[in-house]
């Protein structure tokens, strides 16, 4: 049988006759690229606090994790999730603490929980199809008065650039969505482009716009969700265009610096539709054998 749908997965042993197939250890280190991730991600968050003097207040981190974690710990046992993992809480919970920014602890602590019960709440045919970090985050900014995102916090800086892109590129092939940062970045360079080309400006303002640490984060970390984008490549490739169009449209002509947030928040719905246009095997963290033989 085809196995291409399972690409950063991992298998559980086989059972013996009359053995229960129980689950795996939960946390066997790299073989998960969630592990990855979270190394990657909390690399970044120390870079920024090192290097860029990040302003972080610690009660809104301790809210993050402490929020993002419990709500999944009741959601895996309300909703009987069989393959309870604490790998997406924490990934939500960085997330969280490198783009979002409050007055209080309590906005941080809401954004964490609602991240995390869309991924639940949210659902069509067993599949969420908003990113939980994208969603608490825009949903803060709708509903409080006190948060604002960050995108300006990592400056345009080469280095920066190329260490956000090694590094996503290593997460993206393990998790197999390299295709949709590959389309979003190149259909949204060749957007910038154009309009550069057009307005008479000089390279360095393009350079400027595509060397954002922020947009590299989200590229390769956020609109590559394979559990909430696109289950087939074509689906993926669509979808990649339209955020990188939007959010084309939303930073240069409505002038809204975090475009890239709002424009897959907004689109975000239409996986559903891509999904039932183009059929493809959904992506598992986790699988038994019994999943991949149809027993």
């Amino acid at each position: 049988m085809n196995t291409e749908f399972i690409v950063g997965a991992r298998f559980i042993a086989p059972c013996t006759a009359g053995q229960r197939n129980e689950q795996a250890p939960s946390w066997n280190l790299f073989r998960d690229p969630r592990d990855f991730q979270i190394l990657f991600l909390l690399s970044f968050l120390a870079l920024g606090i090192g290097a860029r003097d990040f302003t972080l207040r610690w009660d809104c981190v301790f809210a993050a994790l402490l929020s993002c974690i419990a709500a999944q710990f009741v959601a895996d046992r309300l909703w009987r999730n069989p393959n309870p993992s604490v790998r997406s809480a924490l990934i939500t919970a960085i997330s969280l603490c490198l783009l979002l920014r409050a007055n209080s602890w309590t906005t941080l602590l809401i954004a964490g929980v609602l991240s995390i019960l869309s991924k639940y709440v949210l659902r069509y045919r067993g599949k969420h199809f908003f990113n939980p970090s994208n969603f608490g985050i825009v949903l803060v900014l709708l509903l409080s008065g006190d948060s604002w995102v960050t995108p300006g916090q990592w400056g345009e800086q080469v280095w920066f650039a190329l260490f956000f892109a090694g590094a996503g590129m290593m997460v993206v092939r393990k998790v197999g969505r390299w295709d949709t940062t590959a389309i979003f970045l190149g259909c949204y360079a060749l957007l910038e482009a154009s309009r550069n080309f057009y307005l008479g400006w000089t390279w360095d303002v393009f350079v400027h716009r595509l060397t954002s640490g922020s947009l590299l984060l989200f590229a390769f970390f956020m609109i590559t969700d394979p559990r909430a984008i696109p289950d087939h490549k074509r689906g993926r490739i669509l979808f990649a265009f339209l955020v990188a169009a939007l959010t084309f449209v939303l930073r240069n002509y409505y002038f809204i610096p975090t475009a890239v947030f709002w424009a897959l928040f907004l689109l975000s719905p239409i996986t559903i539709l891509l999904d039932q246009f183009w059929t493809a095997r959904r992506f598992q963290w986790i699988l038994h054998p019994t999943q991949v033989t149809g027993r």
